[in-house]
C-alpha cells in the first residue's frame, strides 16, 4: 500500500489544470482503440496500454509487439483544418513496456477573419499552416498494489520542433510522463489515466511557446463478457469520458466515447465499432469501425476507419501485431 501513496497524491493534486495552447488528441494511437471509438482506457490489454493506460499493462499477454500507421483529418465547411499522422511501435511484457510514437500534427489556422463567425463556432478558413513534428520514446513500469488493482507510469522523452511559414523552430527535448490505474473485479474493469504530467512546451522560431501538451485526464469502464462466460466468443463493451476539456490543435476537446468488440473462431477474427462525441469546441461527431484477422498463429493484422459528417473527423489506420 505504501507504493500507492505517490500515485494517489499525483492524481489528487492534478484534478485542476490550466488550459493548454495545443496538443494531439488522446484518440490517435492503436487500431483496436480507434476502432472502438477511443473507449479504451479500461480495455487496454495490448502493448498500446503504454499510451492509453500504463496501469492496464497488467492485463496484457505475456508478449505483445505492434507496429502501425494511421492518419486522421478534421474538416469544417468542406475544408480540412487539421491533420494528424502517427507512426507507432510498442512492445510489452508485463511489468515493462517500451514504445515509440512519431506524430506530425498540422493545424491550418485562419489568416485573419474578415467576417464574424457564428456564435459557438471558430473561423477555420484556410490560412496559416503550422505543423509540429514530434518523437515520443517511452518506458512503461507497472506495479500491482493489491489483488486486482494495478498502477503504472510511462516515462517519456519527447523530441519535437514547430514548423511555420516564417521558419522552423529549434529541435527541443523534453521529459514528461503519464500515470494510469486499472481495477479489475470479475468481468468489470475500471480505469483512469492522466497524461502529460509536466505539460511540456515547444517553442517556435520566435521563441514563443507555440505548442503545448496539456494535462489530459480520462476515466473509463468496461464489461468483459469473456471473463464472465470463460469464452472468447463474447462482447467487450466500454465507455470513456474526459474529466476536463483540453486544447488541441483543431480546437477544444472533452470527449465521451463508447465502443464494443467481439472475437470469433478461436480469436482468429475480431470486429469492433464505436462512436465519440466532442462536447465542446467544434463538437465533432464520429463513428468508428475496425477488424482484426489472425494471418498466422499469434500474428494479427488490425485496421480501423473513422467517419463523420462533412464537418467532422475522418481517418484510417493499419497495424501488424504479434501477441501470445
Amino acid at each position: 500500500m505504501r507504493r500507492l501513496s505517490p500515485y494517489v497524491s499525483v492524481l489528487l493534486c492534478l484534478i485542476a489544470w490550466p488550459r493548454a495552447l495545443g496538443a494531439q488528441a488522446i484518440e490517435t494511437v492503436g487500431e483496436r482503440a480507434m476502432g472502438m471509438g477511443g473507449a479504451f482506457v479500461a480495455v487496454a490489454d495490448d502493448s498500446t496500454a503504454t499510451w492509453w493506460n500504463p496501469g492496464a499493462l497488467a492485463a496484457g499477454p505475456f508478449l505483445d509487439v505492434a507496429a502501425g500507421w494511421s492518419r486522421s483529418e478534421f474538416r469544417e465547411d468542406g475544408a480540412t483544418h487539421g491533420r494528424v499522422t502517427v507512426t507507432a511501435v510498442s512492445l510489452s511484457t508485463p511489468p515493462v513496456g517500451v514504445s515509440y510514437y512519431r506524430f506530425r500534427i498540422t493545424n491550418i489556422q485562419p489568416a485573419g477573419p474578415t467576417v464574424t463567425p457564428a456564435e459557438g463556432r471558430q473561423d477555420r478558413r484556410v490560412g496559416v499552416v503550422q505543423s509540429v513534428a514530434m518523437h515520443d520514446l517511452g518506458v512503461t513500469l507497472l506495479t500491482s498494489v493489491f489483488t486486482g488493482v494495478h498502477v503504472g507510469t510511462t516515462l517519456k522523452f519527447l523530441r519535437g520542433h514547430v514548423e511555420q511559414p516564417t521558419g522552423d523552430g529549434p529541435g527541443q527535448g523534453q521529459f514528461d510522463g503519464d500515470v494510469g490505474v486499472l481495477a479489475v473485479a470479475g468481468p468489470w474493469r475500471l480505469g483512469g489515466v492522466i497524461k502529460n504530467l509536466r505539460a511540456a512546451e515547444f517553442e517556435d522560431a520566435a521563441g514563443r511557446d507555440a505548442f503545448r501538451l496539456p494535462r489530459q485526464g480520462r476515466v473509463g469502464v468496461a464489461f468483459d463478457g469473456a471473463a464472465r462466460r470463460g469464452s472468447e466468443a463474447a462482447w467487450m463493451v466500454s465507455a470513456d469520458v474526459d474529466v476536463a476539456r483540453y486544447a488541441a490543435g483543431t480546437g477544444d476537446r472533452r470527449v465521451i466515447a463508447a465502443g464494443a468488440e467481439r472475437w470469433w473462431f478461436g480469436k482468429r477474427i475480431g470486429v469492433r465499432g464505436g462512436a465519440r462525441f466532442n462536447q465542446v469546441g467544434q463538437k465533432e461527431r464520429s463513428a468508428t469501425a475496425g477488424v482484426s484477422a489472425a494471418i498466422r498463429s499469434s500474428l494479427f493484422l488490425d485496421a480501423h476507419a473513422v467517419a463523420g459528417g462533412s464537418d467532422d473527423e475522418r481517418g484510417v489506420g493499419i497495424a501488424a501485431r504479434f501477441s501470445f
